[in-house]
């Protein structure tokens, strides 16, 4: 029997109705039924999650999945004595909801509260596009349902300037299926793995609607925008002649599932709410974790897999696919960097070396995750935007519940300026700097180049913003400074786009 393991959102501390059990779920953990009984057909069914808790029971089964799902042990929760923590109850699918009028006696509901998992307008949508599609789909009708300007825009997907916004906009919200289908077609991936379309379109419609488009930066935008970057660097000719048909499956998988299912507050803030996901994984890794099991739940519900041979085993693809997405904690990142600087100091990576080859897949994708400040300005700007309103509005949740505000999430002691320029010193071009040691082009080095550009200009936005609040400045050195300003940041950085 296949398990599906991905576990639904749910505080272990608040009452939930018995026998929640999702579409995709197997286990119920009610003490009236067998562990793998039969789902009582009135049960209530939701899209997200795998396994009902029922919070009369005081015994929960522990689940962990290392390379297979398998149960580990008995391990008995009770709510009240798990944690003293005040704020456990803390549900992080709905942080960033704005309150309505009239909802707080919606909300007051379990059954409501469980609803939220999935929108009805999500939910018709997603079933529209699942049933409406005929079991053999070439691949020249999906094409058709590419408007002209998103078809030309694919035609430059290689380009560092791709424009992630706009073929978002041009696709009406689709453009990490659209854009994952495209490339997996343009390798020639779906016709060497006879990849059923079925199967893979409905894998795709699920990544993404499983991405949480209220995120500010964490969203469905956010995996696509990686899944570009991570082609252009598979494009690098030191990558482009090594990698194998698998390599690329899996690198451009990883990209478009690397944040599935984020929450849109970080592992500290998980950890020190008690929340089960950080106990489920010990602290470790949690978020990479939570999003290969997501991604992996959703390959076996759509069966994407089930047809390879046993040199090819899901299995392995599982395990391969989890090995790239854990590389993107960025709790690692001295780690993998460290190591990625021996290796170039030592001169010893070898392309034709399975495990060197994946490694460099690690590699890509870190840079692919964090590679907004070495976009054109236009771009990089919106990203740094909201990336930092989502760490702000994780900030006020915590001040709300009155817990320690995390670094860098305190609206009032930091701006959007000051968290860049740290994070491009300290982080970023670091990294970059090694990644253009292994690959010396020009995409490498106009990326540094970009990074040198927006580090400038936020610079010079900071210098603004203090000269307007110290008030205005002699006349002898104000227009210098504002020159300076337009200079880096409205004349010099939209020439580094073209010159990509």
């Amino acid at each position: 029997m296949e398990v599906c393991y991905q576990l639904p959102v749910l505080p272990l501390d608040r009452p939930v109705p018995k026998h929640v059990l999702s579409r995709r779920g197997a286990i119920s953990f009610s003490s009236s039924s067998s562990l793998f009984g039969a789902p009582d057909p009135r049960q209530l069914s939701q899209r997200r999650g795998a396994i009902s808790y029922d919070s009369s029971d005081q015994t929960a089964l522990y689940i962990r999945m290392l390379g297979d799902v398998r149960v580990r042990s008995q391990v008995g929760f009770e709510p009240e004595r798990r944690s003293s923590h005040p704020y456990l109850c803390i549900d992080f699918r709905t942080l960033h909801t704005r309150p309505s009028s009239g909802s707080t006696s919606a909300d007051s509901s379990p059954e409501r509260r469980v609803h939220r998992l999935l929108s009805f307008q999500r939910y018709l949508h997603s079933s529209r596009l699942l049933r409406g599609i005929p079991q053999q789909i070439p691949l020249h009708i999906l094409d058709e349902d590419y408007t002209g300007q998103a078809r030309c825009m694919l035609e430059k997907v290689g380009t560092w300037n791709f424009d992630i916004f706009l073929f978002d906009r041009l696709t009406n919200g689709n453009s990490l299926i659209t854009l994952t289908l495209h490339l997996l077609n343009q390798y020639g991936l779906v016709e060497l793995f006879q990849l059923d379309m079925l199967k893979l379109w409905r894998f795709l419609v699920m990544v993404q609607e499983d991405y949480h488009s209220d995120n500010p930066y964490h969203n469905a935008v956010h995996a696509a925008d990686v899944t570009q970057a991570m082609y252009c660097f598979m494009q690098e000719p030191i990558l482009a002649k090594s990698l194998t048909s698998c390599d690329i499956l899996l690198g451009l998988l990883a990209a478009a599932t690397h944040d599935l299912d984020h929450p849109g507050v970080n592992q500290p803030f998980l950890i020190k709410t008690d929340h089960y996901l950080a106990t489920l994984y010990r602290n470790n890794s949690v978020l990479e974790n939570h999003h290969w099991k997501s991604a992996v739940g959703l390959l076996r519900e759509t069966g994407l897999f089930s047809h390879l041979p046993a040199e090819d085993s899901s299995l392995n693809m599982e395990r391969e696919l989890g090995s790239l997405i854990l590389a993107t904690d960025i709790s690692r990142q001295n780690d993998y960097l460290c190591r990625f600087r021996r290796h170039l100091d030592q001169d010893n990576l070898c392309v034709s070396n399975a495990s060197h080859r994946h490694f460099l897949l690690q590699m890509a994708l870190k840079c692919a995750d964090i590679c907004n400040p070495c976009r054109p300005w236009e771009l990089s700007k919106q990203w740094s935007e909201k990336v930092t309103d989502e760490f702000f509005q994780q900030g006020d949740i915590e001040k709300k519940h009155k817990l320690e505000v995390s670094p860098v999430c305190d609206r009032e002691m930091n701006t959007v300026g000051n968290i860049q320029i740290g994070f491009m010193t300290y982080v970023v071009e670091p990294l970059f700097a090694e990644w253009t040691r292994f690959s010396d082009t020009r995409l490498s080095h106009t990326m540094m180049g970009h990074i040198r550009l927006n580090k400038a200009s936020w610079g010079a936005l900071l210098r603004e913003q203090s000269s307007v609040a110290e008030g205005p400045s002699s006349p002898g050195t104000d227009p210098e400074d504002g020159a300076a300003t337009g200079g880096s940041s409205s004349k010099e950085i939209p020439q580094g786009s073209r010159e990509s």
